[in-house]
């Protein structure tokens, strides 16, 4: 096995043990509907229903490659996986979203009720998982491991109110896309690297350069998302390039079109998008510069991301294993 797929498979022990605090037989189907969300249990579980845990792997790699025992940040690994699926349930609730990974969300198969409960779930044993950290960390450490992840979350609800409200607003601009997703995609990114590095006590220049690594990494994640809703390949990202335009989702092309005030911007105004539009309004978002100045920006946030990661200098096999899963997240096409 690769220090990856090593690393990966430790992971899921570890949320399972975190998870099994609800593994009793009064709350049986509290447990399950938490199994079934992490991909564990009911039609369909594996692999694909789990996600690529590439959170958690980021904790792993930036410890062990700034110096640290990785297996002593398992929990910190899993408390940020926790949150991530604590974010995605309450997410599917607040979109409307009946399918997650192909399968039913779990609002849609046990109820909106319980569906909030379960995300609930999902963030409370998140801090509690932060807290096992104690059996290898002083408590000063975990105090400031704690204080970073409770700081995460914060601006991922930040970043969630903003992308809310900012559905119901018309006069948006470039100018107010970074702050939301630094907070809904960059900010997890960035606790995750830093907490990596916290935990092999390294030194706090270290520390600010793999959680800036996290932060433009995340930034540039999403603006390749937001490219990718609109021209990419279906059958390989496996999402209807239609959704976003249909949707009406302010992202970044979209942002960057409306700034343009041209025919773009014109039939945005004029209400939601139908099917039959989608392809054309692509064409016209390219041909007004939206798609060359997206690409630019995701361009500048990798630079920026890999400037910040050779500034941590990780080490060591995890040291080359992070700078390829930063080159992998950072190129790809689905």
């Amino acid at each position: 096995m690769t220090l990856t797929q090593t690393m990966l498979a430790a992971v899921e022990t570890e949320l399972q043990k975190q998870v099994a605090r609800l593994d009793d037989p009064r709350t049986k189907q509290y447990h399950d509907m938490l199994t079934y969300h992490m991909g564990w249990s009911g039609a369909g579980a594996g692999p694909e229903a789990s996600g690529k845990r590439v959170r958690p792997l980021l904790v792993l790699l930036s410890s062990a490659s700034s110096g640290g025992d990785w297996e002593a940040a398992l929990p910190a690994a899993a408390a940020v996986e926790l949150v991530h699926n604590f974010s995605l349930v309450h997410d599917d609730i607040q979109d409307n979203s009946d399918k997650r990974r192909n399968r039913a969300t779990v609002w849609k198969k046990w109820g909106m009720p319980q569906g909030i409960n379960a995300g609930d779930g999902l963030f409370v044993l998140s801090n509690l998982a932060i807290t096992d950290l104690i059996s290898a960390h002083p408590a000063e450490t975990v105090v400031r491991a704690a204080q970073i992840l409770h700081t995460t979350c914060l601006e991922l609800t930040r970043g969630q109110f903003l992308d809310m409200s900012y559905q119901t607003q018309i006069d948006l601009g470039v100018q107010d896309y970074w702050p939301m997703i630094s907070g809904k995609t960059a900010a997890l990114l960035a606790g995750c690297c830093s907490l990596g590095a916290l935990l092999a006590d390294t030194d706090d220049d270290t520390i600010e350069a793999y959680r800036s690594f996290g932060h433009y990494l995340g930034l540039a994640f999403q603006v390749q998302d937001d490219i990718l809703g609109i021209w990419g390949d279906e059958a390989q990202t496996g999402k209807s390039a239609a959704s976003d335009l249909m949707e009406g989702k302010n992202s970044l092309p979209v942002l960057f079109g409306l700034q343009k005030k041209g025919a773009f911007a014109k039939r945005w105004a004029e209400g939601p998008i139908r099917a039959e539009e989608v392809e054309g309004l692509a064409k016209l978002l390219a041909a007004e510069s939206a798609y060359g100045s997206a690409q630019d920006a995701a361009r500048q946030m990798t630079d920026l991301a890999l400037t910040s990661l050779r500034q941590a200098n990780p080490q060591g096999d995890a040291g080359q294993s992070l700078t390829d899963l930063a080159n992998m997240l950072l190129s790809r096409k689905q």
